[in-house]
């Protein structure tokens, strides 16, 4: 799970003792050495499955954290490429990660519920993020989103399969969530991160209601669940021409 250059369990306790962005800047130097970094092979999946639905121009990669989306763009886009975070350490890491042979890639500090772009995107993805927000700010998140596109603009994200009810996972799942609520009751500042929050057909439906289009994708090279569902899909949000 952690590697032995990632954080202890001091450094962890301390960050889910802060808010959401001063624990992500006490976390940021060892994040690309934990699990909540998103691994390759769903990076690649994303980036896979994007391809022949390009080319794309600018791109913006919301929550971008240290960089890891932010590459995919690099590959997909040919003009802009913007990763945005409200954590200063993690955009220091971020930028400090990206060669000067990209002049095109632009870092923004910035609150993804208040994003100051007005249509100049093709492209939006984010990866593992959503459980920052609870599901009351979704909406006015889809719209900053929508608002950043261009018409015809892609909003993508790939969303896990739910665990099966009564499995390991479904139960580690529910113990974490019920952990961080009993948390964020006693203690301030809350830290916002749920994993049974982002329900996929809620979230079609709250984007549909935003004014996309909304359609997913299987992302096959990640595998099947054993009854043949796929353990992945990818969220294509399109906003129309």
């Amino acid at each position: 799970m952690f590697s032995p250059q990632g954080p202890t369990l001091r450094e962890l306790t301390v960050q889910a003792l802060s808010s959401i962005e001063h624990g992500y800047d006490l976390l940021a130097p060892s994040f690309d050495r934990t699990p909540f970094r998103t691994s390759e092979p769903v990076l690649d999946a994303v980036a896979g499955a994007l391809e022949p639905l390009g080319p794309f121009g600018a791109g913006v990669d919301l929550c971008c954290g240290t960089g890891a989306g932010t590459a995919v763009l690099r590959e997909l886009c040919g003009k802009r490429v913007v990763g945005v975070d409200f954590s200063a350490g993690m955009l220091q890491v971020a930028r400090a990660a990206v060669p000067d042979t990209e002049p095109d890639t632009e870092w923004v500090r910035a609150d993804v519920r208040r994003l100051p772009f007005a249509s100049e995107f093709d492209l939006a993805v984010s990866f593992g993020a959503f459980g920052h927000f609870l599901p009351r700010e979704r909406p006015g998140l889809f719209a900053q989103t929508y608002a950043a596109l261009r018409p015809g603009g892609l909003f993508a994200f790939p969303v896990p399969a739910p665990p099966r009810v009564g499995s390991w996972p479904y139960w580690a799942l529910w113990g974490f969530d019920a952990g961080m609520r009993v948390r964020n009751a006693l203690l301030r500042p809350t830290f916002v991160m749920y994993y049974r929050t982002f329900p996929l057909p809620a979230v079609r439906a709250e984007l549909e209601r935003t004014g996309f289009a909304v359609s997913t994708v299987p992302l096959t090279a990640l595998g099947e669940l054993p009854d043949g569902a796929p353990r992945c899909r990818l969220v294509l949000a399109r906003r129309p021409a």
